[in-house]
């Protein structure tokens, strides 16, 4: 039972719109499905990683540590105001070669989804505080941990593909030269804002 409320919690939390979909957007607009994917593969890597600190205990470390939780909030910040600049730029340049850069672009997709799941202390922070709530008592906590991090991985990729595969249907209209640099510019304002954000917000 605790497992289907766990799954359902887990869908909430996918749904609810921050950095990772905004990113994960991004790419699938700028390059195609295959990049959107590996910014999903990227982003749920590092949501594992925090999982499995979350499971070990590592996530306390951070946590207990200021200078670290503050080191990497400005890390995860430069990330996304960068990343949003360039689609700032992308908009007003109006490049037509987005397409043509797809190859090339998958592992930055996913360095890109990566590095601001990873770059984002408040990912470890909610980690740590939400998985435990979902052990039953008696348990081995550790390996349920391991696990529930595994399913949460699962559960949002599934729903990430879910998403890109809409924006991919809806490819004939979001493709055109126009809307694609509108979207471009919506992408690049709310990286910035998110980036901002990060910076300016306590724990």
């Amino acid at each position: 039972m605790y497992l289907i409320a766990f799954i359902g919690a887990c869908v909430l939390v996918a749904m609810a719109p921050g950095v990772s979909t905004a990113v994960i957007l991004r790419q699938t607009l700028r390059s195609g499905r295959s990049s959107g994917l590996a910014a999903t593969l990227g982003n749920e890597s590092g949501i594992l990683v925090w999982g499995l600190a979350a499971a070990f205990g590592l996530s306390a470390l951070l946590v207990a540590s200021q200078l670290a939780y503050d080191a990497m909030r400005v890390i995860g910040a430069v990330i996304l105001v960068v990343m949003g600049a360039q689609a700032l730029w992308q908009a007003r340049k109006g490049s037509p070669e987005i397409e043509v850069r797809a190859v090339d672009g998958w592992r930055r997709s996913y360095l890109a989804g990566l590095g601001t799941c990873l770059a984002n202390p408040k990912a470890a922070v909610f980690a740590m505080s939400f998985l435990p709530q979902f052990v039953p008592q008696g348990q081995n906590v550790p390996l349920t941990l391991v696990a529930l991090a595994v399913t949460w991985v699962l559960v949002d990729t599934v729903w990430y593909g879910l998403v890109i595969w809409a924006v991919d249907r809806a490819k004939a209209l979001l493709g055109r030269p126009a809307v694609r640099r509108r979207l471009e510019q919506v992408s690049g304002v709310v990286l910035i804002g998110l980036g901002v954000r990060l910076v300016v917000e306590s724990r």
